[in-house]
Parts: structure tokens; C-alpha cells; sequence
């Protein structure tokens, strides 16, 4: 994992205030969710986290405080939220 993403990964956990549950971190290429990509995605550069998310309170303080902090990969699934560091325009997406 990239160090200076882990430090703005724990600075996001710091400013919301609840433990997070990292429910998937780095991934080799080889994973089976990175290998059916055509490129491998930001899991693979050790920038990317999903956070396990239980409540509609801590989402909506999760995503406020990522977009404030300049996190510019956010994704948003029924359980988790995926956040990255990619060094492009901010993009966000949800999963189905």
C-alpha cells in the first residue's frame, strides 16, 4: 500500500469519527476481480480502499469528509465505499 494514501486513509477515518472496516485493500493483478479488467484497477497501485459502511449517518459523513479531503475515486455500493487516490478528474460511480 501506497504510505501516503494509508496517512489520508487514516486522516478520512480520523475527521468521520468511526472505526472502518477495510473490506478490501491492495489486490495483485492476478485477483479475480482485478484479471476480468482490461486494465487493473487502483486496489492494484495501493491507493485504493472499500470501507465497510453500516449506516446511512456514517455514508453520508464518509462521502462528505473523502470529497472534502481532495479523494478523487469514490464509488458508492449498498455496503461499502471505495475510495481512491487516482491522479485524474474526480470521478465518482455506483455499483449495481
Amino acid at each position: 500500500m501506497d504510505p501516503d494514501f494509508l496517512e489520508k486513509l487514516d486522516e478520512l477515518r480520523h475527521l468521520c469519527g468511526f472505526p472502518f472496516t477495510i473490506t478490501s485493500g491492495y489486490r495483485d493483478p492476478s485477483h479475480s476481480i482485478e484479471a476480468k479488467k482490461e486494465n487493473p484497477g487502483m486496489h492494484t497501485k495501493g491507493i485504493a480502499a472499500d470501507v465497510y459502511i453500516g449506516s446511512g449517518v456514517d455514508r453520508y459523513k464518509l462521502l462528505i469528509t473523502a470529497f472534502n479531503m481532495g479523494f478523487t475515486g469514490i464509488g458508492v455500493a449498498k455496503t461499502f465505499i471505495h475510495v481512491d487516490t487516482r491522479n485524474s478528474q474526480p470521478v465518482v460511480w455506483t455499483y449495481q
